[in-house]
């Protein structure tokens, strides 16, 4: 006998939830220090280091996430790398994210003002001090509403992870229904949880767009 949608597969699904969680705070924070990377070789004064910054970024964001994780999940153990799906999901995420935060953080370094970085020479600092201590600091505050926004595409493209067998929130709703072939709730249970992750994620990139907004205005 075919049971109903019930409190346990409620259960099940926050599970698989945590999970999303947690896969999503380890692609943004390895996304972030390899976008970071990218972002600085990106405006590199030297012509190797940003054309091989230019091709990563490329060839990142013209493969689909999805082609990625199966890479990932299947190619490396083909090559003798054996790997857990949450470790296939948590490489293809990090490199996905350090393509798009690496050019979006690229534009954001570029749209500090010129005369910023013309002070920070005429203090004679280093390349590396000119960048940390003025320039980095300044373009975190521009880039601050969009990265909070783009956290809200992580958590959704995490959702891709079920097809590498890592039970995340889809993958719980996938199993569930497979067990008691209500689709309808079961997804939309899926779909409100994934709502309530993003939802104030969303609000908080708007509400930092608004304050930015009023600053640049004062400004």
């Amino acid at each position: 006998m075919v049971s109903s949608f019930g409190t346990i597969h409620i259960q099940f699904l926050l599970e698989g939830a945590v999970w999303t969680i947690i896969l999503s705070a380890c692609a943004f924070i390895g996304g972030g220090v390899m976008g970071l990377i990218i972002a600085l070789m990106r405006i590199s004064p030297v012509w190797t280091v940003r054309t091989f910054a230019a091709a990563y970024i490329q060839l990142v964001q013209g493969i689909p996430l999805l082609v990625l994780m199966f890479t990932g999940f299947f190619g490396l153990p083909a090559i003798g790398v054996p790997v857990s799906p949450l470790m296939a999901a948590t490489i293809s995420m990090t490199v996905w994210v350090g393509a798009y935060l690496g050019e979006f953080w690229r534009g954001s370094l570029e749209a500090v003002p010129k005369s910023q970085w013309e002070a920070a020479e005429c203090l004679a600092l280093s390349r590396a001090q000119r960048m940390f201590k003025v320039i980095i600091p300044q373009a975190v505050r521009n880039a601050t509403p969009g990265t909070v926004g783009f956290m809200v595409q992580i958590i959704k493209n995490t959702s891709l992870a079920s097809a590498v067998s890592f039970v995340d929130l889809t993958r719980a709703g996938q199993l569930i229904n497979n067990s008691i072939f209500e689709p309808f709730i079961t997804f939309v249970a899926v779909a409100v949880i994934y709502f309530l992750l993003c939802f104030p994620l969303s609000v908080l990139s708007r509400r930092l767009e608004r304050r930015m907004a009023r600053g640049m205005a004062k400004a």
